[in-house]
């Protein structure tokens, strides 16, 4: 029996009640550090959410599953949009409804789609396990830097471009805002129907099987293109709002390089473990962008 066997609570909805009771107090707390006055908005931003993330963390560490992390990086962005909104300085309302209702659509959707696939405390993502075996780092070390504080650090950047699509616009509706509202609209839907089709497929998939209907005939991650796709349109909201923040490029930029040298790889290295078909799959199909298949 593994550790998280040996410590998690019987039953999927206690693991689901302990996993918001973590979320419970890591919000209360980065609320009252986020209510104190003095310090710019976007540093006390970052401390409150990195201490929000410690405190996840802890209850990781205290259940021994850092899958109790999951939900954070769909948990998050919404939070941090209704920050925004209060330190708003100025903005188009039009756009700041806009924004929010996407952010809260993709955050909404993301979390429950992990809630209801997710089967409890007494199973960790075996992308968690294969980085426990880092050579001669701690495992509670790897799961702080690897898969609480760095995803964290993602988010946040990604989240950089709404500062000046709900706070510091400078500008009104423009046609980049329209773009921007058929990229990450479009970006939800790819999303959506990309997994729940792969939700389909795993209810009656037998060993090795290899998706390759709908959106996954096109592209072997059509997911993560939906994912890649909602960063690159909040961050063209933003230069929407207001041009001086072209810089916020970082973020998709970061999510687009950690989805293709990081996730993509370890998964595709997985299903070649895994699935006999799937060298064949890859010489087809595209990973990310969809497009016809080959041969």
């Amino acid at each position: 029996m593994s550790e998280a066997e040996r410590r998690a609570p019987v039953g999927r909805s206690e693991s689901l009640g302990w996993v918001a009771f973590a979320y419970v107090v890591a919000l209360a707390v980065a609320l009252w550090l986020a209510a104190r006055p003095g310090d710019h908005p976007l540093r006390t931003l970052i401390v409150a959410d990195l201490v929000g993330t410690v405190i996840v963390f802890a209850f990781s560490m205290r259940w021994g599953n850092g899958s109790v992390y999951d939900p954070y990086w769909s948990v998050a962005p919404p939070l941090i949009a209704l920050y925004w909104i209060g330190e708003a300085r100025a903005a188009l309302p039009l756009r700041q409804l806009t924004v929010t209702v996407l952010v809260f659509a993709w955050g909404i959707r993301l979390t429950y789609n992990w809630a209801r696939g997710w089967p409890g405390l007494h199973h960790e993502d075996w992308r968690y396990t294969n980085l426990y075996r880092t050579p001669n780092v701690p495992k509670w070390l790897v799961s702080l830097a690897g898969i609480h504080v760095f995803p964290t650090i993602m988010v946040l950047l990604g989240c950089l471009a709404l500062i000046p699509a709900l706070a510091w616009g400078n500008s009104g509706w423009r046609m980049l805002d329209s773009l921007a509202l058929i990229v990450t609209a479009g970006a939800i839907l790819i999303e959506t129907v990309a997994d729940e089709q792969l939700r389909r497929f795993n209810r009656g998939k037998q060993a090795g099987d290899v998706i390759k209907d709908g959106l996954w005939a096109y592209s072997r991650h059509p997911n993560y293109f939906g994912e890649i796709s909602f960063w690159w349109g909040l961050f063209l909201f933003g230069v929407a709002a207001n041009r001086a923040f072209w810089w916020t490029i970082i973020g998709p930029l970061a999510m687009t390089a950690m989805f293709h040298f990081a996730s993509i790889p370890m998964l595709d290295r997985r299903s070649l473990d895994l699935r006999p078909g799937y060298a064949e799959y890859m010489q087809r199909v595209n990973a990310v962008v969809p497009w016809f298949p080959r041969g």
